[in-house]
């Protein structure tokens, strides 16, 4: 069983709720555990249109034996269910569900899925509220630990 990353962000409708309910879907059939989940952090919209509302930021921690193209194809699923639409590029959305990375640092580029994520190293509402839930965890590719990252940001 692996343990994955997760980020999940809400900036439309019950923010708090969407989160709930992405959860709830996540963990569903049994075959992925919802092991920890960081408080939830409000952030002003990074990007995209101007005007968005703000966003409700979180992290979790969750153990499969799902490859990371079946969770992430997984979390698209659960992101299209509960109302996301690809319409605008950083636009409002009801849930976003980010895979970051993988606890044994677990490297993968393809044409879908790249892990660890790109920007998380980059992004302070990932690492504030991934740093509660996976602290210790090593970012494959530039050796530090989740926190490391978060005290350089």
């Amino acid at each position: 069983m692996s343990a994955y990353a997760i980020g999940v962000g809400s900036n439309l409708g019950d923010r708090a709720a969407q989160h709930d309910r992405a959860a709830q879907l996540l963990a569903a059939d049994g075959m992925v555990a919802l092991r920890a989940r960081s408080r939830l952090h409000e952030t002003s919209a990074i990007g995209g249109p101007a005007g968005q509302p703000s966003y409700l930021n979180a992290a979790w921690v969750v153990a499969t034996d799902l490859g990371p193209h079946q969770l992430l194809h997984r979390l698209q699923a659960i992101e299209t269910a509960l109302g996301r639409v690809r319409t605008v590029v950083d636009g409002p959305r009801p849930i976003d569900l980010d895979l970051l990375l993988r606890e044994d640092g677990l490297i993968a580029t393809t044409a879908v899925l790249a892990l660890p994520h790109p920007r998380l190293h980059l992004r302070a509402f990932v690492l504030a509220p991934l740093a509660e839930v996976a602290g210790p965890w090593r970012h494959p590719r530039l050796g530090l630990t989740i926190a490391e990252l978060r005290a350089r940001l």
